[in-house]
């Protein structure tokens, strides 16, 4: 079940978004407006014809050179919330895979609401579920009534439908991708690669189970997107070994998304809640 109850608690991060946010697409240099609804966008050398009155003079008195302040019209940012809904976010002990990525979807939505910006919240497997960006509070209950009904199920096609949503893309976006990223490394890396322009903050969740590999002895695997089953002997020494590859495998998306310039955070459904937007936030 998706608890959407913690909700009201995640007010005191909305000032926190947006200026997360803000820093990024603006590289913490805003400026007072040349007009209304400008905000400054970088810096060009002056030729004959440009506005004197956008010279920086202080730049000026350090280089001896003449630069000029560029603006931009300010636009509303949209933020797009995109969770895994194939076969292995089924997973969970105590709440799946998938409930607790949407609890942390949901809670991006609403602090895009509260900061009166729009949101586009999808969900993928083999296909793209795609809703579109809206403002306003009864949105949160459509779409929690979606989530609710939605049949996680299928093998991921990560790269296709992450590679089809660039299209509901026009702008410089703030993208959430939640999933438990149990892909190839190298289809990792491309999928991520193709958003640079954007914010981006990946956050894997994954079941206590997947990190640690509690169990011993002959056990019945089944693939949950493939539905297959394998029957075999966990020993002490495959245990190790299980947990050095996952531990690798964080360890790689998080190297990935630290030279693409993104956020990314790796947590177990068993964290609370709070504390995941917390980690999110910092990060």
């Amino acid at each position: 079940m998706i608890d959407i109850s913690f909700l009201k608690e995640l007010d005191r991060f909305n000032i926190i978004l947006k200026r997360r946010v803000l820093s990024r697409f603006h590289g913490e240099r805003q400026s007072r407006a040349l007009g209304h609804g400008l905000i400054f966008a970088d810096y060009k050398d002056y030729v004959p014809g440009d506005d004197f009155r956008a010279i920086d003079w202080k730049i000026y008195s350090r280089t001896d050179k003449f630069f000029v302040k560029q603006f931009e019209e300010e636009r509303n940012m949209t933020v797009h919330i995109i969770v895994d809904a194939s076969g292995s976010m089924k997973y969970g002990r105590k709440i799946s895979k998938f409930d607790y990525a949407s609890m942390i979807g949901m809670g991006f939505a609403y602090m895009a609401l509260r900061n009166n910006e729009k949101f586009n919240f999808s969900t993928f497997s083999d296909e793209l579920n795609y809703l579109r960006a809206r403002k306003g509070m009864n949105q949160l209950l459509n779409i929690l009534g979606m989530l609710e009904k939605l049949k996680v199920e299928g093998k991921s096609e990560l790269g296709k439908t992450l590679d089809e949503y660039k299209k509901y893309m026009h702008s410089k976006s703030f993208i959430v991708i939640i999933s438990d990223f149990l892909y190839d490394l190298e289809d990792i890396k491309n999928v991520l690669a193709r958003y640079t322009k954007h914010e981006v903050v990946a956050i894997q969740v994954l079941d206590p189970d997947e990190r640690k590999l509690p169990m011993y002895g002959d056990m019945i695997l089944e693939d949950s997107e493939l539905h297959s089953k394998l029957r075999t002997f966990i020993s002490n020494r495959l245990i190790k070994g299980y947990r050095d590859k996952i531990e690798y495998h964080i360890h790689a998306i998080k190297s990935t998304c630290e030279h693409l310039g993104y956020d990314f955070i790796s947590i177990t459904t068993d964290m609370p809640i709070f504390d995941t937007f917390y980690a999110a936030m910092r990060a």
